[in-house]
């Protein structure tokens, strides 16, 4: 891991690690991950955007089964990957875990658990972040 990288996931650890959005305080769009200005308002937005944890919860819009994988996911192959519609609006990409293929449909509820993304063999650092469960 490089130390840019590093840095990263701290800065990023609020939304990965507590799935931390924005809202904005005009039209309460809700952007995950967090946004400084709301796409709908532009200038209006400017100082209205705050916090929002989000619940974890949504359903599956679309998944597919991934078989070749990135070295630092060999161990978990194969594995499921989705867009999830969050009930407050934003879709995120994320893995589908502790199930079977033949579980997973489009339209079918999940939420987010909080897990280990991966391992950095140099460093010893262990990334955790977000991956849904099905409810």
């Amino acid at each position: 891991m490089k130390v840019g990288e590093l840095s990263s996931v701290w800065r990023e650890s609020n939304h990965r690690y507590r799935l931390v959005a924005h809202k904005c305080g005009n039209c309460s769009t809700v952007y995950f991950p967090p946004r400084d200005i709301c796409l709908k308002c532009h200038r209006e937005s400017i100082g209205k955007m705050k916090e929002f944890e989000l619940s974890g919860k949504g359903e599956i819009e679309s998944f597919t089964v991934v078989h070749d994988v990135p070295p630092a996911f060999v161990r978990q192959r194969p594995y499921f990957l989705a867009l999830i519609k969050l009930d407050e609006g934003p879709t995120v990409t994320a893995q589908i875990v502790d199930c079977e293929a033949s579980e997973l449909e489009i339209g079918k509820r999940v939420r987010a658990v909080f897990r280990r993304i991966r391992e950095d063999g140099k460093s010893g650092v262990i990334e955790y972040g977000y991956k849904f469960v099905l409810q």
